[in-house]
C-alpha cells in the first residue's frame, strides 16, 4: 500500500487465476484459489478463473462463491481414475486454450496456483505477451506420485522431474508466493528459485463459530483428504491406543481413496464402533463438526499450510499435529496444543489423551491460544499483500509467527 493514494481509489484489477485444481475439487488450493478469488471479487476487481472442468460440461460462464460473481472459463478435462475426482485440462490443447482466453480476457496480471499442466502453459503464453505474472505453490511432487500407478523407483524419477519443471516455470514469472516460510525454503531448496514469499493462504474466522460449551464426549475430529500422505492409519492406531474409560469418538471427514482400506483397518483394531467415516460434507456440516468435537488432529507429514487445521483454529479447537513441514507454524507445542513424532501412533495417542484429560481451565486456555493465533491469517492481511504483488508494489511478507515475549525484550534492547 502507498502512502499517497488510498486503497479504495486505486483502479480495480483484471486478474486472470489459472489453476489445475478449483471448486468443486476438494482440496487446500482448489479452496485457496476459491477464497482468493472471491475476495478478489468482493474487492471490486475482475476476475476470471481458467481451471479444468468438473464435469464433460465446459465452456465460459460466471459462478457466484459468497455471493460474489466471477468468470470462470471452464476447460475441457478428463477423469484419472486412480483419483477418486481429479480432473486434467489437455496438456497438448493448454497453450491454444491460453492464448484464446488471454487474449479475450486481457488481464493486468495472471496469478497461477502452480506449475503443472494449467499454470505452465498460462505463464508461457502470458510472458510473450508481457502481461505480470504471480505465481502460488501448493503442489508437493511427492504427493501426486502416489496415483501416478508407477512403481518406486519410477516416482522418485517424475519427482525429480517434477521440481525441475517448477523451477523451469517458476523462472518465468515476476513473483512466487507459498503459504508458509517452511514451505518458501523446501521450494528454494528444490527448485533453485529464490526470494519465494511466505503469504498464508487466509481464513475468514468469521465464517466459524468457537465453541466454549463444555463437551458431553471426548470427540476427536480429522478432516481432510483421505489419502497416504495424511497418515490417518496412524491416528486410528493412536485411538486404539487411548485408555477404554476416555470413550473416545472419531470423525473423520473427507473422501479419498484410501477410505476402505481405513474402515477394514478400524475393524482389525476393533475400534469400528467408534470411527465415523462421513465422505464429503456441506459447510454447514463442516462447521457442526468443528463446533462438537474436542480435539483436531492433523497426522499429516506433507502439509505446505493446512487450511482444515487453520479452520479447527478458528473453531477454537485445539490441536495436535505432527511436526512436520508446516504444522508447527500453526501449533504452537503447549500453547494451542501439542506436537507429534510423526508416524508415531503412542505419541500421537499420548498428546490426544493430555487433551482429553485436561481439566476445564487448562482446556480453554488452549481454545483461546488457538483463535489467538489464527488472527494472524485473517484473509483480509492476505488479500492486501496479493493485491500489492499484483500492482508491482513492493511487500512485507506478514509476519505469521507470533511474537513471544523474550523476542520481545531482545527487539526492546
Amino acid at each position: 500500500m502507498d502512502a499517497v493514494t488510498p486503497p479504495a481509489a486505486k483502479k480495480p484489477i483484471r486478474v486472470l487465476i489459472a489453476a489445475d485444481t478449483f471448486t468443486p475439487d476438494v482440496n487446500g488450493a482448489a479452496r485457496f484459489a476459491e477464497r482468493l478469488a472471491s475476495g478478489l471479487a468482493g474487492r471490486g476487481h475482475d476476475v476470471h478463473v481458467m481451471a479444468p472442468a468438473s464435469s464433460r460440461k465446459h465452456g465460459t460462464w460466471t459462478e457466484v462463491y459468497d455471493g460474489h460473481t466471477i468468470t470462470a472459463h471452464r476447460l475441457y478435462s478428463w477423469r484419472w481414475y486412480p483419483h477418486d475426482w481429479l480432473r486434467f485440462a489437455l496438456p497438448w490443447t493448454l497453450r491454444r486454450d491460453s492464448r484464446r482466453i488471454l487474449d479475450t480476457v486481457k488481464p493486468d496480471v495472471v496469478h497461477i496456483q502452480s506449475h503443472l499442466n494449467v499454470g505452465r502453459a498460462v505463464a508461457y503464453e502470458a510472458e510473450k505477451r508481457g502481461i505480470r505474472t504471480i505465481a502460488t505453490n501448493h503442489f508437493m511432487p511427492e504427493n501426486l506420485a502416489e496415483f501416478s500407478l508407477l512403481p518406486k523407483w519410477a516416482q522418485d524419477r517424475v519427482i525429480q522431474a517434477a521440481w525441475k519443471d517448477a523451477r523451469h516455470t517458476y523462472s518465468r514469472v515476476e513473483a512466487v508466493t507459498t503459504p508458509t516460510q517452511r514451505a518458501a525454503e523446501f521450494l528454494e531448496k528444490y527448485t533453485g528459485v529464490t526470494g519465494v514469499h511466505a503469504i498464508s493462504c487466509g481464513i475468514d474466522a468469521e465464517n466459524y463459530s468457537p465453541n466454549f460449551e463444555p463437551r458431553t464426549e471426548n470427540r476427536i475430529l480429522f478432516v481432510g483428504r483421505i489419502t497416504g500422505e495424511k497418515q490417518i492409519d496412524v491416528l486410528l492406531h493412536a485411538v486404539a491406543l487411548l485408555a477404554s474409560d476416555l470413550k473416545a469418538q472419531v470423525d473423520i471427514v473427507g473422501g479419498g481413496d484410501q477410505k476402505r482400506n481405513l474402515e477394514h483397518l478400524a475393524d482389525t483394531l476393533g475400534i469400528r464402533d467408534r470411527v465415523t467415516f462421513t465422505g464429503y460434507v456441506t459447510d454447514a456440516e463442516l462447521r457442526e463438526a468443528y463446533s462438537r468435537a474436542t480435539v483436531f488432529a492433523m497426522p499429516s507429514i506433507a502439509e505446505l499450510q493446512s487450511i482444515a487445521t487453520m479452520e479447527a483454529m478458528a473453531s477454537a479447537l485445539p490441536i495436535v499435529a505432527a511436526d512436520a513441514m508446516a504444522l508447527p507454524h500453526l501449533v504452537h507445542d503447549g500453547r494451542n496444543g501439542f506436537l507429534f513424532e510423526p508416524g508415531s501412533a503412542q505419541d500421537l495417542a499420548d498428546k490426544l489423551a493430555q487433551v482429553l484429560t485436561a481439566a476445564p481451565d487448562d482446556l480453554d486456555a488452549l481454545k483461546r491460544e488457538s483463535l489467538r493465533l489464527i488472527g494472524a491469517h485473517d484473509i483480509n492481511r492476505t488479500l492486501n499483500t496479493f493485491e500489492s504483488l499484483y500492482r508491482g508494489e513492493p511487500v512485507v511478507d506478514p509476519v505469521i509467527e507470533p511474537v513471544t515475549d523474550e523476542a520481545s525484550a531482545h527487539s526492546a534492547e
